[in-house]
């Protein structure tokens, strides 16, 4: 009986795999590349002109004591970062702009996270609602401003008018001539404003719960209160992340309320960081130290930013 020989198996796979990694290495040409690049240019031209230049030339320039009513400018390495630090009116201007973050952050929170709450049942005009709540947040900053100008207006201001009818009040009142009111009245004017986003971010975080956690929850025996503590909460920290992230960046750089409704008065009641900028490059003149608050306030930003990232996303 003849023994049946064996045919050895080629080893094909290993050549195969090393022709697929021949071709990922080398299927894209150089003349592909330069073409490709050719096509990016014009996009990589605008970027530049647009994001990298002003950065660099601002860092640049915060480096001198540029000042219009001079005809030469100094360079002075960091000085001006230390005459920032050095200066009374900068840390009076950092603690205003705390408090009004911390104040409208706070406010934001808690008013967007029961009405996303709201929102996420079914009931008769819920969409009329959501539709509703939009408007808010599409009237830009500056038609805010205005409206909110007008509402707390000493003369002929419309929360004058419901006070005085309420017998809250027993005279036209000065709001905005407050020194003690003057920020809350601001955050008021913010929170309007920015609670709809947050509700929105609130919302679709919401949306992504699934409804078996509450199923289980339910077979569980938890009730209303501990399903909303022990599922919605936790599920909502992503939500809460993103919302405080954004609305803490927008009110720690916020200008344009300020701009309208006080112009940092009365005295230093509304002082904050964005406006001791704007007072320093625009007012002042001084261009040198302007960039270097900029950049003193946008590193602020990031730390801040990043602490509450560190924060919160070790809980996700």
């Amino acid at each position: 009986m003849s023994t049946p020989v064996s045919h050895p198996t080629p080893a094909v796979a290993p050549r195969v795999r090393a022709s697929r990694g021949w071709l990922a290495r080398h299927s894209v040409s150089a003349a592909d590349q330069r073409s490709a690049l050719l096509l990016l240019a014009p996009m990589l031209a605008v970027l530049f002109a647009v994001a990298v230049f002003p950065i660099v030339y601002s860092l640049w320039t915060s480096l001198f004591d540029i000042r219009l009513t001079r005809a030469h400018s100094t360079f002075v390495g960091l000085g001006n970062y230390v005459a920032i630090f050095r200066d009374p009116d900068f840390w009076a201007a950092v603690g205003r702009t705390a408090a009004f973050t911390v104040a409208s952050v706070a406010a934001i929170m808690l008013i967007a996270t029961p009405v996303a709450l709201l929102l996420n049942r079914e009931f008769r005009g819920r969409r009329l609602l959501s539709t509703a709540l939009l408007v808010p947040w599409a009237i830009p900053y500056v038609v805010v401003g205005l409206m909110w100008k007008w509402i707390y207006d000493s003369g002929y201001g419309a929360l004058n008018g419901l006070l005085l009818q309420l017998g809250l009040i027993h005279h036209y009142t000065v709001w905005l001539g407050d020194t003690h009111r003057t920020l809350a009245l601001i955050v008021n004017a913010f929170v309007w404003k920015e609670v709809p986003l947050a509700t929105i971010l609130l919302l679709v975080t919401l949306k992504s719960i699934s409804p078996d956690l509450y199923a289980a929850a339910r077979v569980d025996g938890a009730n209303v209160l501990r399903r909303f503590v022990h599922v919605t909460l936790p599920a909502l920290r992503p939500g809460f992340m993103l919302v405080t992230i954004y609305e803490a960046m927008t009110a720690v750089r916020h200008f344009d309320l300020f701009f309208i409704l006080t112009e940092g008065g009365p005295a230093d009641a509304s002082h904050v960081l964005a406006w001791h900028i704007y007072v320093e490059t625009f007012r002042k003149l001084s261009f040198g130290s302007g960039a270097a608050l900029a950049y003193v306030l946008a590193l602020a930003t990031f730390a801040m930013a990043y602490g509450v990232i560190r924060l919160l996303g070790r809980r996700l």
